[in-house]
C-alpha cells in the first residue's frame, strides 16, 4: 500500500511539473473551468437557500386559507361566513384577516396594507417595513400621507419600523388599525378579505379542505402545502431561466473542455513518446494522464464553489440577485443561513467534474498503446 501511495504521488509530482510547462494554455482553461463551476454552484446555492428560508417563513402560516370567491374572482367574506366555517368538523380555530394592496405613485411600488391580528397599532399610526422605510426616507415619528382609490387623502404617523430581521416578508409592509384600514378601502363593516383556518388533526388537513369545498361551494380553500409547492415551482423556474440565459456559455465550455481534453497537441504527443522509449508503461501514462484531467477539474470545482458560496452567502448573490429574488422595485435586503444540500453538490461535483477528467482517457490511450518512434515522428 505504501509503494502505491509513493508512486501515485510521484506521478502527481511529473504532472504538475508537465502542467507548468503548458501554463498559459491550462490556466486560461482553468479560468473558464472555475467561472462555470462558480456560475451552476451560484444558482445551485442561492435558489435552494430561497427555498429553505420560504419553508421557515411559511411554516407559521395557516394550514389553511379559505377564500370566497364571485364569478370566478377573490371577493370579500361577508357577515356570518365565518360561523359557518366553524360548524364544520376538524376547524379548530378561525380568523378573519384584513389586508390588500395599495399602488404608491411616488415610488412606482406596491404596498401591502395589513391589519395585525394581534394588535398593537394604533389608529392614526402605522408600522413599516424596511424596504419602505429607506425607499420613502421614513423614520419613527414622521408622517406620511396616501392617497385611497376613493381619492381621499388620508396621513398616518409612523409609529415604528419593523426589523430588518424580518425583511424577507415585511419589506413592502404597512401594518395598520382596523378602523384606518377599514376607511382606507372603504371596507364595510364585518367583512374580511380571508379566513385563517386552523386544523385540529394536521394529517386531516386535506380531508377538512374537501369539506369546506362541499359546505361552501364558493369558496376556495387554499392549503399551507400548496403554497409550499408552488413557491418551489416559482425558484425552480427562476432557475431555470438563469441556466437557459447560461446555455451558450455552458455549451462553448463543453465545447473548449472536450477538444482540449480529446485532442493531444504535438509536445504532449512527443513527451508521451519519449516517456514511452524510456521505459514508462502504458498504464502508467494513463494514470499520469488522469491526474493531470482530475487535477484540474477538481480544482476547478473546489475554486468555483469556495468562491460561489462566498458570493451567495457573503455578498447576497449580487450578479443574480434582481433575477432570482422577483421584487420589481422594493428589493429585501436581507442574509441567507447558509445552507447546503449534499446531493446537490454530489451531482454539481459528478457533472463538472468526471465528464473531464474521464475526457482525457481515450486520446492519452490511443497515443500510449502507439509505437513510441511513431509518436515522435507525429
Amino acid at each position: 500500500m505504501k509503494q502505491w501511495i509513493e508512486k501515485q504521488r510521484y506521478l502527481i509530482d511529473f504532472t504538475l511539473a508537465s502542467l507548468a510547462r503548458r501554463k498559459t494554455r491550462n490556466l486560461g482553461l482553468l479560468g473558464v473551468y472555475i467561472l462555470l463551476v462558480f456560475v451552476l454552484a451560484s444558482v445551485a446555492l442561492y435558489t435552494h437557500a430561497l427555498r429553505i428560508e420560504a419553508g421557515k417563513v411559511l411554516a407559521a402560516s395557516p394550514e389553511v386559507i379559505l377564500q370566497r370567491l364571485v364569478a370566478g374572482r377573490h371577493d370579500l367574506i361577508p357577515p356570518g361566513y365565518i360561523d359557518r366555517v366553524g360548524r364544520i368538523r376538524g376547524v379548530q380555530k378561525k380568523e378573519g384577516r384584513l389586508w390588500g394592496y395599495y399602488y404608491d405613485a411616488v415610488v412606482k411600488a406596491n404596498y401591502t396594507f395589513m391589519v395585525p391580528n394581534a394588535g398593537g397599532v394604533e389608529k392614526g399610526e402605522i408600522v413599516v417595513g424596511p424596504a419602505l422605510e429607506r425607499s420613502r426616507g421614513l423614520a419613527a415619528g414622521n408622517g406620511i400621507s396616501f392617497r385611497s382609490y376613493s381619492g381621499k387623502l388620508h396621513t398616518f404617523i409612523v409609529a415604528d419600523v419593523l426589523p430588518q430581521a424580518s425583511e424577507l416578508v415585511s419589506a413592502d409592509l404597512v401594518l395598520m388599525h382596523e378602523e384606518d384600514f377599514r376607511a382606507f378601502f372603504d371596507y364595510p363593516s364585518g367583512h374580511f378579505t380571508d379566513i385563517a383556518l386552523t386544523v385540529a388533526n394536521p394529517l386531516e388537513v386535506r380531508n377538512v379542505a374537501l369539506k369546506l369545498s362541499a359546505a361552501l361551494p364558493d369558496s376556495r380553500p387554499i392549503l399551507r402545502d400548496e403554497v409550499l409547492r408552488t413557491y418551489a415551482s416559482i425558484f425552480d423556474w427562476r432557475e431555470g431561466i438563469v441556466l437557459a440565459l447560461l446555455s451558450a456559455a455552458i455549451l462553448a465550455f463543453g465545447i473548449l473542455a472536450w477538444e482540449k481534453a480529446s485532442g493531444l497537441s504535438a509536445d504532449e504527443k512527443r513527451e508521451i513518446g519519449i516517456l514511452k522509449a524510456i521505459g514508462w508503461e502504458t498504464g502508467d501514462i494513463i494514470k499520469m494522464k488522469f491526474w493531470e484531467g482530475l487535477l484540474i477539474s477538481l480544482t476547478a470545482f473546489l475554486v468555483g464553489f469556495v468562491a460561489a458560496y462566498l458570493h451567495v452567502f457573503y455578498y447576497a448573490a449580487t450578479l443574480f440577485e434582481p433575477v432570482l429574488k422577483g421584487w420589481s422595485v422594493l428589493y429585501p435586503r436581507f442574509q441567507l443561513t447558509p445552507h447546503i444540500d449534499g446531493l446537490q453538490v454530489a451531482t454539481l461535483f459528478f457533472f463538472t467534474v468526471f465528464p473531464y477528467a474521464a475526457a482525457v482517457l481515450v486520446p492519452i490511450w490511443k497515443a500510449a498503446i502507439t509505437d513510441p518512434d511513431a509518436v515522435m515522428r507525429g
